[in-house]
């Protein structure tokens, strides 16, 4: 399911006010029910998992709650390995692939505590979108005062962990739709001039420039290259206008931009990026590259302390 196509709202060349987000709110419908597709998969996930809900909002009267799932035998001598997905509540295999990673997953070893957040964005998983209500990138926010409710609820849930926390992955999708929807959006809102970009056809990473681990990058990209196709560097070695630092691996920094997975002082940290508008690949196949993703960044993670 795409997102609506992208609508000018405001005055090109200044920044949105109060009532142009408000009138970009009204346009956002709800195309999609968080309850349904998500909250009835966690809760299914009661016999095997301990769930919390570490916080909610409440939008438009609408209530929704964030939750956690959590190993049921946890111990605080033993790794604690992240997973986060739903930041931008359009990137669906985010949700699903840590969805279908808990349904699948068998913690009878008993050798790391699991949380992992399926969704932390649940208006903009039902809207199909990028920001929260309030116009808002949690992406760009993930800091104790965050003024996004979805960022500064899961700093609040991870911050009790501290190093424990040993690794962090973090789901997301590129799509067609930044290009025609999300970028232009962002510039309208900024009061910025849109320039296009270029969206990188397959899967690939977002290491750390602050902490690199290429040996957890390469784990991970040749874990998932059996499953989809790796995004190759532009004309320019770059993907999405950074350079390639490895095959399929770029890099940010990731605490000083605010980013999901710069939450923890984990060693090991990376963002997914699958590509599902791709003719090469399918939606099922983008949830299957997230779950192995997970999948080869714990085994990494435990084999490397």
């Amino acid at each position: 399911m795409a997102p609506a196509s992208f609508e000018r709202v405001g005055t090109p060349g200044r920044p949105w006010d109060a009532a142009d987000i408000a009138t970009w709110r009204s346009r956002q419908l709800k195309r999609r029910d968080y309850a349904v597709d998500v909250l009835t998969r966690v809760d299914a996930l009661r016999e095997r998992f301990d769930v919390e809900e570490y916080g909610a909002v409440t939008y438009d009267g609408v209530r929704y709650p964030f939750m956690a799932v959590r190993s049921r035998h946890w111990r605080d001598d033993r790794p604690v390995m992240v997973v986060t997905g739903g930041v931008h509540g359009y990137e669906t295999s985010g949700v699903l692939g840590a969805l279908q990673f808990l349904e699948r997953y068998d913690d009878a070893t008993g050798r790391v505590n699991l949380l992992v957040v399926p969704c932390v964005s649940p208006w903009a998983y039902e809207r199909i979108h990028r920001w929260n209500p309030d116009a808002i990138d949690p992406n760009r926010h993930f800091r104790a005062d965050s003024p996004a409710a979805e960022s500064a609820a899961l700093v609040r849930l991870l911050a009790p962990l501290g190093d424990r926390v040993r690794m962090h992955i973090d789901l997301h999708e590129t799509t067609d739709s930044d290009e025609t929807e999300f970028r232009p959006s962002l510039a309208a809102r900024d009061g910025k001039p849109y320039e296009p970009g270029e969206i990188p056809d397959g899967f690939y990473l977002v290491d750390d420039t602050e902490n690199l681990q290429p040996a957890f990058q390469h784990a991970v990209i040749e874990a998932v290259a059996r499953v989809t196709h790796i995004a190759p560097a532009d004309a320019n070695g770059e993907i999405i206008g950074s350079p390639v630092i490895a095959p399929g691996v770029i890099a940010y920094p990731l605490k000083a931009l605010g980013l999901c997975a710069g939450i923890t002082p984990a060693r090991y940290t990376t963002t997914t990026e699958v590509y599902p508008d791709s003719p090469r690949t399918t939606p099922e196949e983008c949830n299957e590259a997230q779950v192995a993703a997970i999948h080869a960044a714990i085994d990494h993670a435990l084999a490397h302390a």
